[in-house]
């Protein structure tokens, strides 16, 4: 899985990009005039009141509207961004952090502590997250740390969940406040966008305002995880798996897990398609047979392949991230003496990874009525179907074990 942020602020007239990799640095107010002298006398009123234009004038980019990007130099590093009072610093980081990877995350570094420059740091968290640290300071004037907002502000973790005179802090689920989500071939991508609100002035020929104006497009994806298909011993499914090749006879139960490996997101859930058997290691070799159909027990088989919930009470951290099935032994038959192959089995499956919705909890519809088919065949949003095998499955004589 990898993760990526983008943030654009517009700053009044002025403006700079930074992603979670390269920020750049607030380009300098320019010096201060010194203001004309006023008129020795007032001027004329004119005999006719001034025309309005033609065309209504062109006011800065409100929130919602895309931004063009502005090009500004680089620098990440800047004394300026990271010029912050001992009292208004805010940890970035845990307390043992390196400078290196104080760096990496675009955080300041003063030889002890890791800490938030005065800019904006948007962050994904490995468990699916995005953090959002904004500086009173990274707009000139300075902004309104209250008056800033997100896509969608219902939800507890939609506020910032810190507060200070120089600092606000976000962090929310990647699925949460408004969250859009789109997918592509093999990627899940999230946006959100935050932004702030200005007050305006109205008069009888023009509107202005004197605030910034602030907006800021995150988004992070999630791309194709590694999996692996296990065959083990028991029903407890031990975290350890058994060594190959495993030894079954005629209707001894196989227990068999698929798990994401290497992921902490708890949004994500593993879904199984099809799953069946071959005697070889080649999945697109025949015979075949058939165990699980979109995640469900093969009606045709006698001895039907029984999933096995994988719930919270089963002490693992992400149990989405697992599925669990057990299927009887049983041996392949030459297709025209119907004489026993006592062949080795192999078991392969399908699988996805699901993000659930308001209509939609990834969870395979296995009982459902005639009726209800229309609605059980309703879009989902999956990453690119993968595939996973087992070892090796033998068939033994159960006089070998006695003996």
């Amino acid at each position: 899985m990898k993760w990526s942020a983008v943030c654009l602020v517009a700053v009044a007239t002025l403006g700079w990009l930074c992603d979670a990799q390269i920020y750049l640095e607030k380009p300098g107010w320019p010096p201060i005039q010194t203001p004309p002298s006023w008129p020795a006398q007032p001027p004329q009123k004119p005999i006719q009141p001034p025309q309005r234009p033609a065309q209504p004038p062109q006011w800065p980019v409100q929130p919602g509207t895309p931004l063009q990007r502005p090009k500004f130099p680089s620098d990440p590093g800047s004394k300026q961004s990271c010029d912050v009072d001992g009292q208004h610093k805010v940890q970035c980081g845990l307390p043992d952090i390196t400078a290196a990877h104080c760096d990496a995350i675009n955080c300041c570094f003063d030889g002890r502590m890791c800490f938030y420059g005065k800019s904006v740091t948007v962050q994904c968290t490995k468990d699916g997250q995005f953090v959002v640290v904004v500086a009173r300071d990274a707009t000139l004037p300075s902004l309104e740390l209250d008056s800033i907002s997100l896509l969608g502000t219902n939800g507890a973790h939609c506020h910032p969940i810190g507060t200070t005179s120089v600092f606000a802090i976000y962090q929310f689920k990647v699925t949460e406040c408004g969250t859009v989500m789109t997918e592509e071939t093999d990627t899940i991508i999230y946006e959100n966008r935050m932004f702030s609100s200005y007050q305006v002035g109205v008069g009888p020929f023009g509107s202005i305002t004197r605030d910034s104006q602030y907006d800021l497009h995150c988004s992070a994806d999630i791309r194709a995880v590694p999996l692996w298909l296990w065959l083990l011993m028991s029903s407890r499914f031990l975290l350890q798996s058994c060594d190959y090749p495993v030894t079954k006879v005629l209707r001894d139960p196989v227990y068999t897990e698929v798990r994401i490996l290497a992921r902490t997101d708890p949004n994500i859930v593993l879904t199984l398609g099809r799953c069946w058997a071959t005697t070889t290691p080649n999945p697109l070799s025949l015979p075949q047979w058939d165990l699980l159909i979109d995640g469900c027990p093969y009606q045709d088989d006698r001895y039907l392949t029984t999933p096995i919930t994988v719930g919270p009470s089963s002490g693992l951290s992400y149990p989405t991230h697992y599925r669990r099935f057990v299927l009887k032994m049983f041996t392949f038959v030459d297709p025209m003496s119907m004489a026993p192959l006592r062949e080795t089995v192999f078991i392969h499956c399908n699988t996805a990874v699901c993000l659930p919705s308001l209509g939609d909890s990834c969870e395979p519809r296995c009982y459902r009525k005639r009726r209800d088919i229309p609605a059980a065949v309703q879009k989902t949003t999956r990453i690119k179907s993968n595939l996973v095998s087992s070892g090796e499955l033998i068939l033994t004589d159960p006089r070998e074990l006695t003996n």
